[in-house]
Protein backbone atom coordinates (compact mmCIF):
# COMPACT_ATOMS: atom_id res chain seq x y z
CA UNK A 1 0.00 0.00 0.00
CA UNK A 2 2.81 2.31 0.73
CA UNK A 3 4.63 1.94 -2.72
CA UNK A 4 0.74 2.64 -4.51
CA UNK A 5 0.68 5.34 -2.66
CA UNK A 6 3.84 6.61 -3.91
CA UNK A 7 4.07 5.41 -7.22
CA UNK A 8 0.58 7.05 -8.28
CA UNK A 9 1.87 10.49 -7.51
CA UNK A 10 3.43 10.54 -10.63
CA UNK A 11 0.53 8.38 -12.46
CA UNK A 12 -0.57 11.61 -14.57
CA UNK A 13 2.65 12.22 -16.48
CA UNK A 14 4.03 8.31 -16.28
CA UNK A 15 6.74 8.80 -18.48
CA UNK A 16 8.33 11.90 -16.39
CA UNK A 17 7.53 10.44 -13.10
CA UNK A 18 9.46 7.23 -14.10
CA UNK A 19 12.84 9.23 -14.93
CA UNK A 20 12.43 10.85 -11.54
CA UNK A 21 12.21 7.86 -9.67
CA UNK A 22 15.37 5.83 -11.32
CA UNK A 23 17.44 8.94 -11.48
CA UNK A 24 16.15 11.06 -8.39
CA UNK A 25 13.91 9.28 -5.90
CA UNK A 26 15.63 5.97 -6.14
CA UNK A 27 19.61 6.88 -5.71
CA UNK A 28 17.97 9.62 -2.93
CA UNK A 29 16.46 6.18 -0.81
CA UNK A 30 19.67 4.12 -1.42
CA UNK A 31 22.13 6.94 -0.42
CA UNK A 32 20.25 7.11 2.70
CA UNK A 33 21.11 3.84 3.45
CA UNK A 34 18.50 3.15 6.70
CA UNK A 35 15.65 0.72 7.10
CA UNK A 36 12.81 2.85 6.62
CA UNK A 37 15.04 4.09 2.73
CA UNK A 38 15.05 -0.18 2.46
CA UNK A 39 11.79 -0.16 3.16
CA UNK A 40 10.32 2.48 0.88
CA UNK A 41 12.31 0.84 -1.71
CA UNK A 42 11.13 -2.35 -1.17
CA UNK A 43 7.58 -0.88 -1.24
CA UNK A 44 8.08 1.26 -4.93
CA UNK A 45 9.69 -2.14 -6.26
CA UNK A 46 6.52 -4.10 -5.46
CA UNK A 47 4.49 -2.19 -7.34
CA UNK A 48 5.88 0.36 -9.52
CA UNK A 49 5.40 -0.84 -13.41
CA UNK A 50 8.66 -1.14 -15.86
CA UNK A 51 12.08 -0.24 -15.22
CA UNK A 52 11.40 1.75 -12.07
CA UNK A 53 9.93 -1.27 -10.10
CA UNK A 54 13.33 -3.16 -11.07
CA UNK A 55 15.51 0.09 -10.83
CA UNK A 56 13.70 0.67 -7.03
CA UNK A 57 14.42 -3.54 -6.57
CA UNK A 58 17.87 -3.65 -7.34
CA UNK A 59 18.85 -0.96 -5.29
CA UNK A 60 17.17 -2.46 -2.38
CA UNK A 61 19.11 -5.81 -2.90
CA UNK A 62 22.16 -3.57 -2.90
CA UNK A 63 21.42 -2.01 0.50
CA UNK A 64 20.78 -5.85 2.25
CA UNK A 65 24.28 -6.72 1.25
CA UNK A 66 25.62 -4.02 2.39
CA UNK A 67 24.41 -4.74 6.04
CA UNK A 68 21.39 -2.32 6.16
CA UNK A 69 18.79 -4.65 8.03
CA UNK A 70 15.33 -5.07 6.41
CA UNK A 71 12.08 -4.55 7.86
CA UNK A 72 10.43 -7.75 8.94
CA UNK A 73 8.00 -8.07 6.01
CA UNK A 74 10.75 -8.02 3.32
CA UNK A 75 11.10 -11.68 2.93
CA UNK A 76 7.33 -12.13 2.17
CA UNK A 77 7.39 -9.75 -0.95
CA UNK A 78 9.94 -12.77 -2.63
CA UNK A 79 6.68 -15.76 -1.86
CA UNK A 80 4.26 -16.04 -4.76
CA UNK A 81 0.98 -13.84 -4.86
CA UNK A 82 -1.58 -16.83 -5.19
CA UNK A 83 -5.64 -15.56 -5.96
CA UNK A 84 -8.83 -17.77 -5.81
CA UNK A 85 -12.38 -17.24 -6.14
CA UNK A 86 -12.46 -15.60 -9.23
CA UNK A 87 -16.14 -14.25 -9.57
CA UNK A 88 -18.10 -11.90 -11.86
CA UNK A 89 -21.63 -10.61 -10.41
CA UNK A 90 -23.86 -9.03 -13.09
CA UNK A 91 -27.12 -8.36 -13.68
CA UNK A 92 -29.41 -9.24 -16.55
CA UNK A 93 -29.58 -6.52 -18.74
CA UNK A 94 -25.82 -5.39 -18.24
CA UNK A 95 -25.64 -2.01 -16.91
CA UNK A 96 -24.13 -3.12 -13.19
CA UNK A 97 -21.33 -5.73 -12.73
CA UNK A 98 -19.09 -6.65 -9.90
CA UNK A 99 -15.61 -8.29 -10.02
CA UNK A 100 -14.45 -10.42 -6.54
CA UNK A 101 -11.94 -12.05 -5.40
CA UNK A 102 -8.92 -13.15 -2.83
CA UNK A 103 -5.42 -12.88 -2.91
CA UNK A 104 -2.88 -14.90 -0.86
CA UNK A 105 0.84 -14.55 -0.13
CA UNK A 106 3.02 -15.93 2.50
CA UNK A 107 -0.37 -16.43 4.85
CA UNK A 108 -1.59 -13.77 4.40
CA UNK A 109 -4.93 -13.15 2.34
CA UNK A 110 -7.10 -10.07 1.60
CA UNK A 111 -10.40 -9.83 -0.74
CA UNK A 112 -10.82 -7.39 -3.46
CA UNK A 113 -14.11 -5.83 -4.82
CA UNK A 114 -13.83 -3.94 -7.87
CA UNK A 115 -17.96 -2.08 -9.23
CA UNK A 116 -17.82 -2.23 -12.73
CA UNK A 117 -20.50 0.29 -14.97
CA UNK A 118 -20.91 -1.14 -17.86
CA UNK A 119 -22.89 2.05 -18.73
CA UNK A 120 -20.15 4.31 -18.38
CA UNK A 121 -18.28 2.23 -21.27
CA UNK A 122 -17.26 -0.56 -18.75
CA UNK A 123 -15.08 1.78 -16.33
CA UNK A 124 -14.01 0.77 -13.11
CA UNK A 125 -15.96 2.55 -9.68
CA UNK A 126 -15.31 1.61 -6.36
CA UNK A 127 -12.73 -0.38 -5.23
CA UNK A 128 -13.11 -2.11 -2.19
CA UNK A 129 -10.21 -3.48 -0.33
CA UNK A 130 -11.19 -6.37 2.96
CA UNK A 131 -10.49 -9.45 5.04
CA UNK A 132 -10.55 -12.60 2.82
CA UNK A 133 -13.31 -13.72 5.45
CA UNK A 134 -15.42 -11.07 4.84
CA UNK A 135 -16.08 -11.44 1.65
CA UNK A 136 -19.26 -14.13 1.25
CA UNK A 137 -20.82 -11.59 3.73
CA UNK A 138 -19.90 -8.49 1.38
CA UNK A 139 -21.20 -10.47 -1.51
CA UNK A 140 -24.04 -11.71 -0.16
CA UNK A 141 -25.13 -7.61 0.71
CA UNK A 142 -24.57 -7.17 -2.71
CA UNK A 143 -26.86 -9.26 -4.34
CA UNK A 144 -29.55 -8.63 -1.33
CA UNK A 145 -29.30 -4.91 -2.23
CA UNK A 146 -29.55 -5.38 -5.81
CA UNK A 147 -32.83 -8.53 -4.99
CA UNK A 148 -34.68 -5.24 -3.44
CA UNK A 149 -34.33 -3.12 -6.46
CA UNK A 150 -36.01 -5.61 -8.43
CA UNK A 151 -32.73 -6.90 -9.75
CA UNK A 152 -31.44 -10.09 -9.65
CA UNK A 153 -27.33 -10.64 -10.00
CA UNK A 154 -25.75 -13.78 -11.52
CA UNK A 155 -22.52 -14.81 -10.61
CA UNK A 156 -19.89 -16.42 -13.37
CA UNK A 157 -16.21 -18.32 -11.90
CA UNK A 158 -13.60 -16.62 -14.04
CA UNK A 159 -10.07 -18.52 -14.51
CA UNK A 160 -7.51 -16.31 -13.25
CA UNK A 161 -6.53 -15.20 -17.29
CA UNK A 162 -9.69 -13.75 -17.69
CA UNK A 163 -10.35 -12.03 -14.03
CA UNK A 164 -6.72 -10.01 -15.08
CA UNK A 165 -8.60 -9.43 -18.15
CA UNK A 166 -11.96 -8.03 -17.06
CA UNK A 167 -10.10 -5.91 -14.20
CA UNK A 168 -7.08 -4.34 -16.44
CA UNK A 169 -10.15 -3.42 -19.02
CA UNK A 170 -12.32 -1.71 -16.52
CA UNK A 171 -9.16 0.03 -14.89
CA UNK A 172 -7.86 1.28 -18.39
CA UNK A 173 -11.25 2.29 -19.60
CA UNK A 174 -11.69 4.52 -15.80
CA UNK A 175 -7.98 6.20 -17.13
CA UNK A 176 -9.01 7.35 -20.12
CA UNK A 177 -12.18 9.14 -18.65
CA UNK A 178 -10.69 10.74 -15.77
CA UNK A 179 -7.90 12.04 -17.72
CA UNK A 180 -11.01 13.70 -19.35
CA UNK A 181 -11.37 15.96 -16.26
CA UNK A 182 -11.07 19.44 -16.26
CA UNK A 183 -10.67 19.57 -12.49
CA UNK A 184 -8.94 16.99 -11.13
CA UNK A 185 -8.61 19.09 -8.02
CA UNK A 186 -12.64 17.67 -7.86
CA UNK A 187 -11.49 14.36 -7.34
CA UNK A 188 -12.09 13.51 -3.81
CA UNK A 189 -9.49 12.14 -1.34
CA UNK A 190 -11.27 9.41 1.11
CA UNK A 191 -10.91 10.71 4.48
CA UNK A 192 -10.35 7.26 5.98
CA UNK A 193 -7.68 5.71 3.49
CA UNK A 194 -6.42 5.64 0.26
CA UNK A 195 -8.30 6.84 -2.60
CA UNK A 196 -9.23 4.83 -5.87
CA UNK A 197 -5.36 6.13 -7.80
CA UNK A 198 -3.82 4.44 -4.39
CA UNK A 199 -5.82 1.09 -4.90
CA UNK A 200 -6.04 1.01 -8.32
CA UNK A 201 -1.88 0.70 -8.84
CA UNK A 202 -2.34 -1.85 -6.11
CA UNK A 203 -4.31 -3.25 -8.01
CA UNK A 204 -2.62 -3.19 -11.51
CA UNK A 205 0.43 -4.78 -9.39
CA UNK A 206 -1.21 -7.65 -8.10
CA UNK A 207 -2.41 -8.46 -11.77
CA UNK A 208 1.02 -8.57 -12.53
CA UNK A 209 1.15 -11.60 -10.82
CA UNK A 210 -1.46 -13.59 -12.68
CA UNK A 211 -1.64 -15.39 -15.84
CA UNK A 212 -1.01 -13.22 -19.09
CA UNK A 213 -4.58 -12.98 -21.26
CA UNK A 214 -4.69 -15.29 -23.96
CA UNK A 215 -6.80 -12.02 -25.86
CA UNK A 216 -5.84 -8.42 -26.71
CA UNK A 217 -6.56 -5.75 -24.13
CA UNK A 218 -9.68 -4.08 -24.91
CA UNK A 219 -9.38 -0.69 -27.20
CA UNK A 220 -10.88 1.92 -25.13
CA UNK A 221 -7.40 3.49 -23.84
CA UNK A 222 -4.82 2.50 -21.62
CA UNK A 223 -2.70 4.41 -18.89
CA UNK A 224 -3.39 5.44 -15.62
CA UNK A 225 -4.59 8.58 -13.79
CA UNK A 226 -3.83 9.37 -9.80
CA UNK A 227 -3.76 12.05 -7.78
CA UNK A 228 -2.88 11.51 -4.05
CA UNK A 229 -0.88 13.41 -1.46
CA UNK A 230 2.20 12.76 0.35
CA UNK A 231 0.43 13.04 3.88
CA UNK A 232 -1.06 10.04 2.90
CA UNK A 233 3.00 8.36 2.78
CA UNK A 234 3.00 8.90 6.68
CA UNK A 235 -0.14 7.21 7.41
CA UNK A 236 0.74 4.33 5.93
CA UNK A 237 4.63 3.52 6.59
CA UNK A 238 3.51 2.27 10.04
CA UNK A 239 1.43 -0.87 7.98
CA UNK A 240 2.45 -4.28 9.90
CA UNK A 241 2.80 -5.87 6.92
CA UNK A 242 2.51 -5.48 2.31
CA UNK A 243 -1.10 -6.83 3.23
CA UNK A 244 -1.83 -4.77 5.71
CA UNK A 245 -5.39 -2.78 5.30
CA UNK A 246 -8.83 -1.92 6.98
CA UNK A 247 -11.06 -1.81 4.19
CA UNK A 248 -10.65 1.20 2.42
CA UNK A 249 -12.73 2.77 -0.34
CA UNK A 250 -12.31 4.79 -3.50
CA UNK A 251 -14.87 6.35 -4.87
CA UNK A 252 -15.34 7.27 -8.63
CA UNK A 253 -13.63 11.25 -8.71
CA UNK A 254 -16.37 12.83 -11.15
CA UNK A 255 -16.62 16.48 -10.36
CA UNK A 256 -19.57 17.45 -8.03
CA UNK A 257 -21.60 19.94 -6.34
CA UNK A 258 -21.69 17.83 -3.02
CA UNK A 259 -20.17 14.75 -1.89
CA UNK A 260 -22.76 11.83 -2.68
CA UNK A 261 -23.90 10.24 0.40
CA UNK A 262 -23.44 6.34 0.54
CA UNK A 263 -26.42 4.02 0.61
CA UNK A 264 -28.02 3.68 4.05
CA UNK A 265 -27.24 -0.16 5.24
CA UNK A 266 -30.40 -1.71 7.12
CA UNK A 267 -28.97 -5.25 7.78
CA UNK A 268 -31.49 -6.92 5.43
CA UNK A 269 -34.79 -4.44 6.58
CA UNK A 270 -36.50 -3.58 3.27
CA UNK A 271 -36.18 -0.03 2.26
CA UNK A 272 -39.26 2.40 2.91
CA UNK A 273 -41.49 3.74 0.38
CA UNK A 274 -40.89 6.97 -0.81
CA UNK A 275 -44.28 9.68 -2.30
CA UNK A 276 -43.23 11.70 -4.89
CA UNK A 277 -44.85 14.24 -7.13
CA UNK A 278 -43.66 14.69 -9.88
CA UNK A 279 -44.97 17.50 -12.05
CA UNK A 280 -44.07 18.97 -15.57
CA UNK A 281 -42.31 22.59 -15.58
CA UNK A 282 -44.20 24.99 -16.36
CA UNK A 283 -47.11 23.30 -17.90
CA UNK A 284 -50.69 25.23 -17.77
CA UNK A 285 -53.07 23.70 -16.52
CA UNK A 286 -50.97 21.69 -14.41
CA UNK A 287 -49.73 17.67 -15.49
CA UNK A 288 -48.26 16.01 -12.86
CA UNK A 289 -48.35 12.19 -11.45
CA UNK A 290 -48.27 11.06 -7.27
CA UNK A 291 -45.75 7.82 -7.19
CA UNK A 292 -44.67 5.19 -4.89
CA UNK A 293 -41.50 3.58 -5.10
CA UNK A 294 -38.68 2.60 -3.01
CA UNK A 295 -36.20 4.61 -1.57
CA UNK A 296 -33.56 2.36 -3.03
CA UNK A 297 -34.79 2.72 -6.47
CA UNK A 298 -32.33 3.36 -9.12
CA UNK A 299 -32.27 6.62 -11.00
CA UNK A 300 -31.83 4.21 -14.33
CA UNK A 301 -35.07 2.38 -13.22
CA UNK A 302 -36.89 6.28 -11.56
CA UNK A 303 -35.81 6.81 -14.99
CA UNK A 304 -38.50 4.05 -16.92
CA UNK A 305 -40.88 4.65 -13.96
CA UNK A 306 -41.57 7.84 -15.33
CA UNK A 307 -41.72 7.30 -18.68
CA UNK A 308 -44.26 4.99 -18.08
CA UNK A 309 -46.12 7.36 -15.66
CA UNK A 310 -46.16 10.28 -18.13
CA UNK A 311 -46.37 8.14 -21.36
CA UNK A 312 -43.17 8.65 -22.92
CA UNK A 313 -41.35 6.17 -25.51
CA UNK A 314 -37.69 6.70 -24.18
CA UNK A 315 -36.35 7.42 -27.81
CA UNK A 316 -34.72 11.01 -26.35
CA UNK A 317 -31.30 11.89 -23.89
CA UNK A 318 -32.74 12.40 -20.17
CA UNK A 319 -30.83 13.54 -17.63
CA UNK A 320 -31.38 13.76 -13.43
CA UNK A 321 -30.53 16.97 -12.03
CA UNK A 322 -29.46 16.94 -8.17
CA UNK A 323 -27.25 18.62 -5.59
CA UNK A 324 -24.62 15.72 -6.12
CA UNK A 325 -24.43 16.06 -9.53
CA UNK A 326 -25.93 15.32 -12.94
CA UNK A 327 -26.96 11.43 -13.61
CA UNK A 328 -28.27 9.53 -16.84
CA UNK A 329 -26.09 7.82 -19.44
CA UNK A 330 -22.02 8.00 -18.85
CA UNK A 331 -20.90 11.50 -20.84
CA UNK A 332 -18.15 13.13 -20.04
CA UNK A 333 -19.17 16.12 -22.58
CA UNK A 334 -22.02 17.07 -21.14
CA UNK A 335 -20.72 16.46 -17.19
CA UNK A 336 -23.46 13.28 -16.43
CA UNK A 337 -22.54 10.64 -14.44
CA UNK A 338 -23.58 7.33 -14.68
CA UNK A 339 -27.05 6.36 -12.98
CA UNK A 340 -27.64 3.07 -12.54
CA UNK A 341 -25.66 2.97 -9.30
CA UNK A 342 -27.38 5.89 -7.81
CA UNK A 343 -30.22 5.44 -6.00
CA UNK A 344 -33.21 7.97 -5.21
CA UNK A 345 -32.68 8.25 -1.67
CA UNK A 346 -29.11 9.00 -2.04
CA UNK A 347 -30.00 12.30 -4.07
CA UNK A 348 -32.95 12.80 -2.37
CA UNK A 349 -32.72 11.50 1.10
CA UNK A 350 -35.50 13.45 3.33
CA UNK A 351 -38.95 14.55 3.29
CA UNK A 352 -39.34 17.86 0.94
CA UNK A 353 -36.02 16.74 -1.06
CA UNK A 354 -35.79 18.01 -4.91
CA UNK A 355 -34.62 17.24 -8.14
CA UNK A 356 -35.61 17.97 -11.88
CA UNK A 357 -35.49 15.20 -14.41
CA UNK A 358 -35.25 16.63 -17.81
CA UNK A 359 -36.50 14.29 -20.77
CA UNK A 360 -35.52 15.49 -24.66
CA UNK A 361 -33.04 17.78 -24.93
CA UNK A 362 -34.77 19.52 -27.99
CA UNK A 363 -38.12 19.80 -26.47
CA UNK A 364 -36.96 20.32 -22.90
CA UNK A 365 -39.73 18.40 -20.96
CA UNK A 366 -38.48 19.63 -17.21
CA UNK A 367 -40.45 17.26 -14.31
CA UNK A 368 -39.85 18.61 -11.03
CA UNK A 369 -39.74 15.48 -8.49
CA UNK A 370 -40.75 16.43 -4.68
CA UNK A 371 -40.41 13.75 -1.82
CA UNK A 372 -43.66 14.19 -0.25
CA UNK A 373 -43.98 11.45 2.28
CA UNK A 374 -41.79 8.46 2.98
CA UNK A 375 -43.98 4.98 4.73
CA UNK A 376 -43.05 1.69 5.84
CA UNK A 377 -42.67 -0.61 3.02
CA UNK A 378 -45.50 -3.49 2.75
CA UNK A 379 -46.05 -5.75 -0.39
CA UNK A 380 -48.71 -3.59 -2.09
CA UNK A 381 -46.48 -0.45 -2.11
CA UNK A 382 -43.66 -1.24 -4.62
CA UNK A 383 -44.25 0.63 -7.59
CA UNK A 384 -47.30 2.34 -8.25
CA UNK A 385 -49.46 5.81 -9.42
CA UNK A 386 -51.95 6.69 -6.87
CA UNK A 387 -53.46 10.24 -8.31
CA UNK A 388 -52.21 12.89 -10.65
CA UNK A 389 -53.68 15.54 -13.19
CA UNK A 390 -53.74 15.55 -17.26
CA UNK A 391 -52.48 13.26 -19.53
CA UNK A 392 -48.97 14.18 -20.72
CA UNK A 393 -48.01 15.99 -24.48
CA UNK A 394 -47.04 13.55 -27.11
CA UNK A 395 -43.74 13.44 -28.06
CA UNK A 396 -42.46 16.00 -30.24
CA UNK A 397 -44.14 18.67 -29.90
CA UNK A 398 -41.86 21.24 -29.53
CA UNK A 399 -42.39 21.48 -25.43
CA UNK A 400 -44.83 22.90 -23.38
CA UNK A 401 -45.45 25.84 -25.90
CA UNK A 402 -45.68 23.60 -28.76
CA UNK A 403 -48.09 21.86 -26.82
CA UNK A 404 -50.27 24.64 -26.11
CA UNK A 405 -50.37 25.90 -29.82
CA UNK A 406 -50.87 22.24 -30.15
CA UNK A 407 -54.39 22.23 -27.76
CA UNK A 408 -55.21 25.50 -29.32
CA UNK A 409 -55.79 24.43 -33.04
CA UNK A 410 -56.94 20.70 -32.06
CA UNK A 411 -59.89 23.37 -30.45
CA UNK A 412 -60.66 25.27 -33.21
CA UNK A 413 -61.82 23.05 -36.40
CA UNK A 414 -61.63 26.51 -38.69
CA UNK A 415 -57.60 26.57 -38.16
CA UNK A 416 -55.33 26.00 -40.74
CA UNK A 417 -53.01 23.66 -39.43
CA UNK A 418 -56.46 21.82 -37.77
CA UNK A 419 -56.22 18.58 -40.00
CA UNK A 420 -52.15 18.71 -40.48
CA UNK A 421 -52.02 18.14 -36.63
CA UNK A 422 -54.81 15.68 -36.45
CA UNK A 423 -52.95 13.76 -39.03
CA UNK A 424 -49.72 14.12 -37.54
CA UNK A 425 -51.13 12.66 -34.38
CA UNK A 426 -52.76 9.89 -36.16
CA UNK A 427 -56.34 11.11 -35.09
CA UNK A 428 -59.49 11.01 -37.10
CA UNK A 429 -61.58 13.70 -35.21
CA UNK A 430 -60.74 15.80 -32.49
CA UNK A 431 -62.84 14.30 -30.08
CA UNK A 432 -60.79 11.32 -29.91
CA UNK A 433 -58.07 13.72 -28.44
CA UNK A 434 -58.31 14.23 -24.35
CA UNK A 435 -55.72 16.62 -22.32
CA UNK A 436 -57.36 16.05 -19.76
CA UNK A 437 -57.81 12.41 -19.51
CA UNK A 438 -56.15 10.67 -16.40
CA UNK A 439 -56.11 6.81 -15.34
CA UNK A 440 -54.22 6.19 -11.95
CA UNK A 441 -54.87 2.59 -12.16
CA UNK A 442 -54.16 2.40 -15.86
CA UNK A 443 -50.12 3.59 -15.21
CA UNK A 444 -50.20 1.43 -12.32
CA UNK A 445 -51.00 -1.32 -13.93
CA UNK A 446 -48.37 0.06 -16.69
CA UNK A 447 -45.76 0.14 -14.06
CA UNK A 448 -46.28 -3.56 -12.83
CA UNK A 449 -44.43 -4.62 -16.36
CA UNK A 450 -40.94 -2.76 -14.91
CA UNK A 451 -41.14 -5.02 -11.42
Amino acid sequence: MLGAAFVSIGALNWEAFEQALIEGFVPQFEDKASTGALAMLLAIGSVAPGQAGKAASAAADRLVEAGVEPPRWAAELAEPVKIADCQHLQDAQGAEAMLACVFHRAGRSHAVMVSVDNLDCGAAGDILLLDSDQLPAALEITRADARASGVELTTEVLDAAEFRWQVERALDTRAVHDSELDDLDGVPDDEDGPGYPVLAMLMRARMTALPTPNKPPASHGDGETGLTTLQMLAQLVGSGGPFGAGGPVARRGRPMVAELPAKPKRSGRPAPVYQIKVGLRGAKPPIWRRLEVPADLSLARLHQVIQVAFGWYDSHLHVFETPYGDFGLADVELGHRAEAPVTLEQVAPRVNAKLRYTYDFGDDWQHDILVEKVHNRDAAAYLRCTGGRRAAPPEDCGGVWGYADLVEILNDPDHPEHQEQLEWLGLDSASEFDPGRFDAEAITKALSSLR
